[in-house]
């Protein structure tokens, strides 16, 4: 049996999402404020230990709630969570599942059940919230009635857990209400959760506040290794030290004693004192221990402290997983078919290697000395971490993005998420040159791509996929030049080269992450066998299999008539960026340039620093324009080029002072970013400012 999928609806910044589950291990990713941590928290809330606050409503349910008018309305807003259950007919648990659930639905294959944490009794709260905020003349109230729901103990008082099972027929879901008792019981008997919590505050510099890893020791012994036969042996030991403290005491406290005795007390009447060793059996199992790092070769002993947080932080959730799987195989009466384990931002003080290692580790600890038999309870982990994405199959990623959502009712748009499950993602066929890329090959290819270059994909606000190094190199520089707003965004930049640029769209636009693809117009001469020539020339056509992809033509005029509406594409999601004739002041006449790459058209855009103290390409540059643009083609094109180092050539090149104060102070002291790429960023900078609401 295991968890197949959760829905949550009405908590905090997740309206109305579902998350489905792997048999194993399930990771969340997500920027910040994505809403990771509140998946969790609404899970403990149904199912753990932690109390509803006012604000775990979502911010239309708390608009709902103000608004609330008994006369007009008979429901109040309510937060809930769905469970589905995949229970395997050849297993055991299918007996017991089906003994406690036969007012459940009537295929045993999936179990659902809605936890709704509602209003008691409307008419009840709203009398004392009447009576507490009466209308005033003008038919206003001094507080609201979430402010109301807000004033400790209230939202408990008038607000419970209501428990149904959930059937599915045909289109339609049926949930039947199930008596408290009942649906209390029936939940408990399939599932256990528990918590490895991301604050876990284990720097012992300052013990007040600190988890010591001693006492996580102490309480895994007291809780899970407190067996009768070894309890015995250790209170034995106990026993023989207090006799000895015993014996040391008399013999060090005996000045002390016949000191008192010549003070006359005690008297000839009264009992002698006597100094005991009354070391509990009791405490000594259940705390009284401390934890030192001891040097193998030296046997030196260091104090708890005196190791690194990040192997204290693994040993801390080691025990802590492990201490809730033994807790769960312990449990004699009513135990829960299966088990949840969430842990939260695991990556915390660890450094690369272990983060990649994690998963692993986690499950060589449920293994270590676990029946053979037992089932293994699911993992679901939070992280921030590319290294730990690493290791992870594409299938059990489940990606929370932040994003504006519309309400249907009222058209009322508010800060949401949505959770991309990347099980379902399935890429569509692409046709290149005839050749048929099938779905497979396509996810194959992400999947070693995007593990190869250690991806943060996962994020990141934005993705901009680059040509080659040298845009790569260049891009931030650019960004501060044409689009300074970019650098407040958190982006991704892959360089994919003009092949394989249309392979990434169906993923980012599945994961809803907007794109700049910068690629070059490489253009080439179908009568001459397609070989390399100037974009200028009458016929060309491009040999970029990533315009043709998304452009659907490659004549070079063509997609040079392309018009800003045109490179927009996808419903805005993408932009895909390349060059085309540009006016160039040459010699106080406009000339027309046309880069066929990068450098080219960086030279074109740039002529007036290219110089005998400037930049260089390694020529000198003709003054006709026709002989400079067969100039540069040439030489660009040639095998002695290194567009590496001419990209760092750009970076380290620095504008000459001039003498004139004034007009130095007048002067652009940058390069120019060619046209295409600087449009294309003003577009994404554009792109990620109209979605602030939906930031940090």
């Amino acid at each position: 049996m295991r968890l197949k999928s959760i829905s949550i609806r009405k908590f905090r910044r997740l309206n109305d999402v579902s998350i489905d589950f792997d048999n194993k291990e399930t990771v969340f990713v997500g920027s910040n404020n994505s809403g990771k941590t509140s998946a969790t928290a609404a899970v403990r809330s149904f199912l753990g230990n932690r109390e509803f606050k006012i604000h775990d409503f979502s911010i239309l349910s708390i608009s709902s709630i103000d608004s609330y008018d008994p006369e007009k309305e008979k429901r109040l807003p309510q937060i809930e969570l769905d469970l589905w259950f995949h229970i395997d007919p050849e297993s055991v648990a299918f007996g017991q599942v089906f003994a406690l659930t036969t007012s459940l639905a009537a295929d045993f294959s999936e179990i659902g059940m809605r936890c709704a944490f509602a209003v008691d009794d409307v008419a009840e709260l709203w009398k004392h919230y009447d009576t507490a905020f009466p209308k005033r003349e003008d038919s206003t109230r001094k507080r609201s009635l979430s402010f109301f729901l807000g004033i400790e103990g209230n939202l408990r008082k008038y607000f419970g857990i209501k428990l149904s099972s959930l059937q599915r027929l045909e289109q339609e879901l049926v949930a039947t209400p199930l008596a408290a008792q009942e649906g209390k019981k029936i939940l408990n008997s399939l599932l256990r959760v528990d918590f490895v919590d991301a604050q876990r505050n284990i720097d012992d510099e300052n013990a007040a506040r600190s988890n010591r890893l001693s006492d996580a020791f102490a309480t895994y012994y007291r809780r899970n290794l407190e067996q009768a036969d070894l309890a015995e042996e250790a209170i034995s030991v106990i026993e023989q030290n207090n006799e000895n403290l015993t014996k040391h005491y008399g013999e060090r406290f005996r000045p002390l004693m016949e000191m008192i005795g010549g003070l006359g007390l005690p008297s000839g009447n009264d009992r002698a004192i006597k100094v005991v060793s009354t070391l509990s059996s009791e405490v000594a199992l259940r705390g009284n221990t401390e934890l030192f790092y001891v040097d193998v070769n030296t046997n030196h002993e260091l104090p708890e402290a005196y190791n690194g947080l990040g192997f204290k932080n693994l040993v801390f959730m080691a025990i802590q997983v492990d201490h809730f799987y033994r807790q769960w195989l312990a449990t004699e009466e009513n135990r829960p078919l299966f088990q949840m384990i969430f842990i939260e931002e695991p990556e915390v003080h660890l450094h690369a290697q272990v983060q990649q290692t994690f998963i692993r580790q986690m499950w060589d600890v449920l293994t270590a000395d676990a029946p053979r038999e037992e089932t293994k309870p699911q993992l679901t982990i939070t992280t921030h971490s590319s290294h730990i994405l690493d290791t992870v199959d594409f299938s059990k990623i489940r990606y929370f993005r932040r994003c504006q959502i519309k309400d249907e009712q009222d058209e009322a748009t508010f800060q949401g998420t949505t959770v991309h499950s990347l099980q379902q993602f399935q890429p569509e066929p692409i046709e290149l040159g005839g050749e048929i890329i099938e779905p497979n090959q396509a996810l194959s290819f992400l999947k070693k791509y995007l593990r190869l270059t250690h991806c943060d994909l996962f994020f990141s606000d934005a993705a901009i996929l680059v040509e080659g190094s040298a845009e790569k190199l260049l891009l931030n520089r650019m960004i501060d030049i044409s689009a300074k707003e970019l650098n407040k965004k958190y982006l991704t930049i892959l360089e994919v080269g003009g092949a394989y640029g249309m392979r990434f769209s169906g993923l980012l636009e599945f994961l809803e992450i907007p794109y700049l693809i910068i690629t070059d117009i490489d253009s080439v001469d179908p009568v001459r066998n397609r070989a390399n020539c100037v974009a200028t020339l009458a016929g060309a056509v491009s040999s970029n299999a990533t315009l043709g992809y998304f452009f659907g033509e490659t004549g070079v005029a063509e997609l040079s008539a392309k018009s800003f509406d045109d490179c927009l594409q996808a419903e805005g999601m993408r932009f895909v960026a390349f060059q085309k004739p540009v006016a160039v002041n040459r010699q106080g006449n406009a000339h027309t340039f046309h880069g066929r790459t990068l450098e080219e058209a960086f030279v074109y855009e740039n002529i007036e620093h290219f110089h005998e103290d400037g930049l260089s390409i390694g020529i000198d540059l003709p003054d006709d324009p026709t002989e400079l643009q067969e100039a540069v083609w040439k030489r660009i094109k040639s095998d002695t080029f290194k567009k590496t180092e001419f990209a760092m050539d750009v970076l380290a090149y620095e504008l000459p002072e001039e003498e004139d104060k004034e007009a130095n102070a007048e002067r652009n002291r940058d390069w120019n970013v060619p046209n295409y790429i600087a449009e294309g960023l003003k577009w994404l900078e554009t792109r990620l400012s109209q979605n602030q609401g939906a930031g940090e």
